[in-house]
């Protein structure tokens, strides 16, 4: 018997939005239907002369936006970072909203030269962007970004540099920009109640043990065991960690086992490749289960026992990525607080990420003060019970880290 994926989905009367399955670009589903809302709603209650009225029934996009509202979904930042969100937001943008497309047109060009692997590559693009984004604006006295981040951007470019955060100023003041009255037309626009009805469909999916195909244990856990698993309808292979209940219960917990399912919904969008994501959850009468990125490589503290200490080549290579996988994890207000070999995998291709979320901790409403970790990697605001700290813990913990793989 399986349950319901994350949470219980919201269904009402003229939604034919069937559940969907995680694809590529979002969620695919039937959306032929519509909620019956306003005065659509109510039409036809008064068609018989001396009939009783009918009470209107909620839109999926009034009661979807509600239940987000509630949650603390609905803001700029929580959207523009989910992929069907950002889709809708760059649609609004480019047919919907005048002010707001060259605003996207110059993110999108920053994202593409951010991708680029060569200095080279770099150099030209970077070129490219200034001349035709920056220069541009500013001969025509339209420039609408802060003097500092031109100086940032015009300092490095007379250096000969090209890092690939070259235009961090001019993402940050973007996104700002875009924050304000863009955000709430976009609010107010038909794309945010194609969005609740992506929502709604992604809360009505059903999963149950029988779309699995469930191997053998490749790990074990406090509360419950970690299999190998292929998803029937795809043959996609997946990591399925189950937690007991009972054992949850009896070790108090669940306060731990919905924190790890939390912070999983919120590092898993964005398609992070140095974080062991999350794609579905349900439960069953006796299991909770996650179905996470396969990573059949190990983990860097068992390569640390079996081969010895790491080179300075492979610790720049490893470094790098997990640093990737922590801005990933800080940008969305998410402090990891448990840094180790041991929650660092490895995939078939020597790649790693970051795993096991259970102590994460969402820091975009109050900094955390409590005192968890593994000793040895813990920062020193994080020991001092009482004291507020941030993202900055992280940082502290990869520097014990490193040192332990390169020195033993």
């Amino acid at each position: 018997m399986g349950g319901r994926v994350c949470q219980r989905g919201l269904r009402w009367h003229g939604d034919t939005g069937g559940a969907g399955e995680k694809g590529h670009g979002g969620y695919r589903a039937g959306m032929g239907g519509r909620g019956v809302s306003g005065a659509e709603g109510c039409q036809g209650a008064w068609g018989r002369r001396g009939a009783e009225p009918l009470r209107c029934l909620p839109s999926i996009r009034s009661v979807m936006q509600k239940y987000l509202e509630d949650r603390g979904e609905v803001t700029f930042d929580k959207i523009f970072t989910q992929k069907i969100g950002y889709l809708l937001f760059r649609d609004f943008a480019f047919n919907q909203a005048e002010e707001a497309k060259p605003l996207m047109e110059f993110y999108e060009e920053i994202k593409k030269y951010e991708k680029l692997d060569s200095e080279e590559e770099r150099a030209a693009r970077s070129r490219h962007i200034f001349d035709h984004y920056i220069m541009k604006e500013l001969l025509a006295c339209s420039h609408p970004f802060s003097k500092s981040a031109t100086e940032h951007v015009q300092s490095r470019l007379s250096k000969k540099q090209v890092p690939p955060d070259l235009f961090q100023p001019y993402i940050e003041e973007i996104c700002q920009n875009l924050r304000g009255g863009i955000f709430q037309k976009f609010i107010e626009s038909d794309k945010f109640t194609r969005f609740c009805q992506w929502k709604n469909v992604e809360l009505n999916i059903h999963l149950t043990m029988n779309d699995f195909s469930v191997h053998r244990i490749i790990g074990r856990g406090g509360f419950g065991e970690v299999y190998g698993c292929r998803k029937a309808d795809t043959g996609k292979m997946y990591a399925m960690k189950c937690l007991d209940k009972k054992r949850i219960k009896m070790k108090q917990g669940e306060t731990l086992a919905l924190n790890e399912r939390i912070m999983l919904s919120l590092v898993s969008t964005g398609d992070c490749p140095f974080i062991v994501c999350m794609s579905y959850a349900f439960h069953t009468p006796d299991k909770l289960s996650f179905i996470l990125d396969l990573m059949n490589g190990g983990d860097l503290h068992y390569h640390l026992s079996q081969h010895g200490v790491f080179s300075e080549a492979e610790m720049r290579f490893y470094a790098a990525e997990i640093i990737l996988g922590l801005e990933h994890m800080h940008s969305r207000f998410v402090v990891y607080r448990d840094l180790k070999p041991a929650n660092i995998l490895l995939d078939e291709f020597g790649h790693v990420r970051i795993s096991d979320l259970g102590l994460a901790c969402d820091f975009s409403k109050k900094k955390p003060h409590a005192s968890v970790g593994t000793h040895g990697y813990m920062a020193p605001e994080v020991l001092q019970k009482g004291v507020a700290y941030d993202s900055s813990a992280d940082w502290f913990s990869l520097g014990c880290m490193l040192f332990k793989l390169l020195r033993g």
